[in-house]
């Protein structure tokens, strides 16, 4: 349902939803609500008949706290006149399906419907098996003879958002990005071990003089690979995470709708163990087959 409330004397969208059953046809972010669990949040207003959700705009200029008591006019569809109607405060609603970015409320429809004596609903959402395009195409027909009846799909309204000058696409953007890091971290691992390594050819030359094995020789490469990728791992790992945490803060108005949090792309972070696995094993072979030079050749040569 799509209702006028005012708050004060400022006019809001009102939004009645069947709290039951919304997440069947929707899906519901937990970045919609300030308590951060869209579930929760739903299942409260679904046992409070009377329950509303208030944009944080709203709640900031009314000092209001959960549980307040909110007195809303309403218009009755009996005399078209605006009357009081007494609703309980839930909490804070950032966005929600068909409601604009601006401040609105959120209640339930069935106690809409008996408090304004008009049971209509504007908007009807529907999920099914069949893709978008294919699921307005059936519907179209359905209501073809009535009046002022629209069916858009979720395909449609994206096309249009993405026409505007503010539509970017990042998945071209973050593939370039991601695979330059792969480039530039085996790079930098192989150079930084194989610049190490190359230090310790006398060292090595030296234990192999004094009776050292090639197997206790090659220990000492691989201890330094592993030391070097371990330690330098998780420190990147840290840094990254308190870097991308920071983004998600400070990005959080811009995305529609905001991050939940951070996503793990599992699938790169395994491409990029093997990459440094990879390069950390060639450069250490590459040192064990120089280390067996002839050791006066790699005392005179150093």
């Amino acid at each position: 349902m799509h209702r006028f409330a005012y708050v004060g004397s400022d006019l809001q969208d009102m939004f009645g939803v069947d709290a039951q059953r919304i997440q069947q046809v929707t899906s519901l972010a937990n970045a919609y609500f300030d308590s951060g669990n869209a579930k929760t949040t739903i299942v409260t207003l679904a046992a409070t008949p009377d329950g509303v959700l208030v944009a944080a705009e709203t709640v900031k200029d009314f000092q209001l706290q959960i549980g307040d008591q909110i007195n809303l006019r309403l218009q009755s569809a009996k005399d078209q006149q605006y009357h009081i109607v007494s609703f309980h405060f839930l909490g804070i609603v950032r966005e929600f399906p068909t409601a604009p970015k601006d401040s609105f409320l959120v209640a339930n429809a069935s106690y809409l419907a008996q408090q304004t004596g008009n049971p209509a609903a504007e908007v009807v959402l529907l999920r099914a098996k069949a893709d978008a395009p294919t699921l307005a195409g059936i519907v179209r027909p359905l209501v073809a003879n009535l009046p002022g009846v629209r069916v858009s799909d979720l395909e449609q309204t994206a096309r249009t958002i993405s026409s505007s000058l503010t539509a970017v696409d990042l998945r071209g953007l973050t593939l370039l990005e991601l695979s330059f890091a792969v480039l530039l971290l085996v790079g930098a691992s192989g150079l930084v071990l194989a610049l190490g390594l190359t230090e310790r050819r006398r060292s090595s030359a030296i234990l192999s003089a004094l009776g050292a094995k090639q197997g206790q020789i090659a220990a000492f490469f691989w201890s330094e690979g592993l030391l070097l990728n371990i330690g330098g791992g998780l420190a990147g790992l840290l840094l990254g995470l308190g870097l991308a945490q920071m983004l998600v803060k400070v990005l959080t108005g811009v995305f529609d709708p905001a991050p939940e949090g951070l996503s793990l792309p599992v699938g790169y972070l395994l491409v990029l163990l093997l990459a440094i696995a990879l390069a950390t094993a060639s450069v250490v072979l590459l040192m064990r087959r120089l280390a067996r030079q002839h050791v006066t050749e790699v005392l005179r040569d150093t």
